[in-house]
Formats: C-alpha cells, sequence, structure tokens
C-alpha cells in the first residue's frame, strides 16, 4: 500500500519561495516570536521595460525570446517610435551633449576615437591607437619618459595617471588589448567626468 504524501503546513515554505523569494527574519518584540517576511522578487527587464512604455503611453507588445536571454519589441506606429526616440534622448541628454563635444575636441587633435559612444548613460571611449593615446595624455599634460616611440603600456600608464591629474582624482580604464598590442581600449565615464575632460582640453 502506498503511503500518504505529508501535506505542507502553512508553515512550511513551499520551494518556489525559497528560489524566488529573499526572507528576512526577524523577531516580534511584542510576542518574542521569529517571524519571516517575504522580499517581492524584483521585476524582470521585459516587465520592467513594459511597465515605463506602458506609463509613457506608448503601445508596444513586450516580450522575452526562446532564448531568455534578450528582449523583443513589437514593432512601433510612427507616432510611438518618435516619442520613444524624444525620450532616450531627454534621459540621455546630458551624456549625449558631452559625447558630441568630446568627439568634436578629439578630431580637432586628429584623435581617433570610432567606438566613443553613449552606453547605459555612460560615455564609453572605445579602442585608441597607442600614437593617439599618447597625443591625448600629452594634452592632459603627461611628460613622456623618452623622445623616442613609446610602448602601449607606457601609453596606458601616462594616460591613465594624466586623466586622474586632469580631472581631480577621476579614474579611467585603460588596457592593452591582447589581440592588438598597439591598441588601448578606454573604459567608460560618467557626464561629469566627461565634462572636466573637455575642460582640460579645452585649455
Amino acid at each position: 500500500m502506498k503511503s500518504p504524501e505529508p501535506r505542507m503546513t502553512d508553515q512550511e515554505p513551499r520551494m518556489a519561495d525559497m528560489v524566488t523569494d529573499t526572507h528576512l527574519v526577524g523577531t516580534d518584540t511584542d510576542t518574542g516570536t521569529r517571524t519571516t517576511t517575504r522580499r517581492p522578487a524584483p521585476p524582470s527587464p521585459s516587465a520592467e521595460l513594459r511597465a515605463a512604455l506602458g506609463e509613457a503611453g506608448l503601445r508596444a507588445r513586450v516580450t522575452d525570446t526562446e532564448t531568455g536571454n534578450h528582449v523583443r519589441i513589437t514593432p512601433l506606429d510612427p507616432v510611438d517610435a518618435r516619442q520613444l526616440a524624444r525620450l532616450v534622448r531627454t534621459g540621455t541628454k546630458r551624456a549625449l551633449k558631452a559625447a558630441r563635444a568630446l568627439r568634436e575636441i578629439c578630431e580637432g587633435y586628429r584623435i581617433d576615437l570610432p567606438g566613443l559612444r553613449v552606453r547605459q548613460g555612460r560615455i564609453t571611449l572605445g579602442p585608441v591607437q597607442a600614437e593617439d593615446g599618447a597625443r591625448l595624455a600629452r594634452l592632459l599634460g603627461a611628460v613622456p619618459p623618452s623622445a623616442g616611440p613609446l610602448d602601449a603600456t607606457t601609453v596606458s600608464s601616462m594616460l591613465s595617471h594624466a586623466f586622474a591629474q586632469a580631472t581631480t582624482g577621476g579614474t579611467l580604464s585603460v588596457s592593452v588589448r591582447d589581440d592588438a598590442p598597439r591598441t588601448l581600449e578606454l573604459g567608460s565615464l560618467d557626464a561629469r567626468a566627461a565634462r572636466q575632460l573637455i575642460r582640460a582640453l579645452q585649455f
């Protein structure tokens, strides 16, 4: 005879809750008993985007892809597409303005930053050739250790130090790319650090 399965009581947490929820355990000061409070799991990226579009009055269907690692937005009509573009520009206005100014200044100094773009509210500088990186470091006040050609590692150190000096303690991630020894990979800046860099290059 098959034995009956044990019943789950209200006091026993479900496995799904244990996986998806965060439990906060405390003590009730009035009764002295331990209490458990479940914190709701954060919304998925698709749910968050769906809610944001809905709050903006945009009619778009947002779903997860079959693989679950991408979010799909159904086609928008032209009016909603323009409204979404305006919202994106408004949300990243300062970063876009700083990126545009920084690109123009660097082009004026013949410093090529082909990967300069705004991503998630930050300005990514991207790859730069060692020669252009050395030119940027000199413009920020760096003094080369020698008059001859500089290797990428030396340029990386110069640029990191010069950036910190020019932006009053700011930091910029600079590394040498493994697949291109004469190419540096520059990190990202927030709008404030970008404006400091712009001011330093303007004077």
